[in-house]
């Protein structure tokens, strides 16, 4: 599959860093940066732009909030065209701390929501394209946003000087037939006003690469993957995976290959995710993961039919 309008946005650190706090020591993370810019991805998310209000610097790593001076530590001596991203959740930025973007080196900023905050990421989006920075819209949770709220919200976005609004399956949830829909839902809205659809899969179901693919197939140009996987639960689509399906001669496999056997593999005996039954039973329930990363947490870690049987039990319930 080659297409020259596409895109492709790393996310390892950003979304593997939900699994830590984002607290990963700045030599694994320079090293999944030069690797990225080695291998030729258009966009790098080094993490959140998180306020120090709503996370304490003492609970989480520098990944949850990269200042200007940690990513330039980063990037220093780095030969790149990869361009930086990081992201924002609306009410957990401090706008005052995000300078014009002739003085920083981040190059895009992404604005995370769910669907009844659409108003406030336009809000945000409207402030930092005045800043000068690329953005986008994450639209998070989007198996579970009913068609009428999604068209209104598209509608709005339309409107506004936004590069792409990302599908974001959260919970892993979405078959084909689904990916297929909404990115012609997204397109209708967007694409006549130049706004491109943009796809971030999760992969409890085993589909992260695969609903990946069928975007693409429909139209959508931008793409997130990560390196091995890494992301919350059971993770997300793999990078190296992608790499390998663009077919595209910009791209170099191997500099991801290299740093997966020498940083992430080590850091995957510590921390785990990946396709697990807990992750599995909540993305077919289309639940966010919270209960199922708990149990994997506890003792119980390993009680996949009692798990089982108190969602079904929780879910006829309600």
């Amino acid at each position: 599959m080659y297409r020259p309008e596409i895109k492709v946005l790393d996310c390892t650190l950003r979304d593997g860093g939900l699994i830590n706090n984002h607290d990963f020591d700045d030599k694994f993370v320079r090293a999944v940066f030069r690797a990225v810019c080695a291998s030729g991805v258009d966009y790098i998310e080094l993490g959140y732009r998180a306020s120090k209000d709503a996370f304490s610097p003492d609970k989480f790593g520098s990944c949850k909030f990269c200042d200007e001076d940690y990513i330039r530590k980063i990037a220093e001596g780095v030969e790149r065209t990869t361009k930086i991203s990081v992201m924002v959740d609306i009410g957990r930025v401090d706008l005052d701390q995000i300078p014009p973007k002739k003085d920083s080196i981040v190059d895009m900023v992404r604005v995370a929501c769910y669907i009844k905050d659409v108003d406030k990421a336009i809000d945000l989006v409207n402030h930092f394209h005045e800043k000068g920075y690329e953005t986008t819209v994450n639209i998070m949770a989007i198996s579970t946003v009913l068609t009428p709220d999604l068209d209104e919200g598209l509608a709005e976005l339309a409107q506004t000087p936004v590069k792409a609004v990302y599908i974001v399956d959260s919970f892993g949830a979405l078959f084909s037939e689904q990916v297929h829909f909404l990115v012609k839902q997204y397109a209708k809205h967007l694409k006549p006003k130049g706004i491109e659809v943009g796809i971030h899969c999760h992969n409890h179901q085993q589909l992260g690469f695969g609903n990946t693919i069928e975007a693409i197939r429909k139209g959508a140009n931008y793409l997130d993957a990560t390196i091995y996987g890494i992301g919350r639960a059971a993770g997300n689509c793999p990078l190296e995976l992608l790499l390998a399906f663009l077919k595209n001669p910009k791209f170099d496999l191997e500099p991801i290959i290299e740093v997966i056997e020498k940083e992430v593999l080590p850091l995957r005996d510590k921390i785990e995710w990946g396709y697990i039954i807990p992750y599995m039973i909540t993305g077919v329930l289309n639940q966010h993961p919270r209960a199922a990363m708990a149990l994997r947490a506890s003792e119980n870690k390993d009680k996949f039919t009692e798990f089982y049987r108190s969602l079904i039990h929780d879910a006829e319930a309600a």
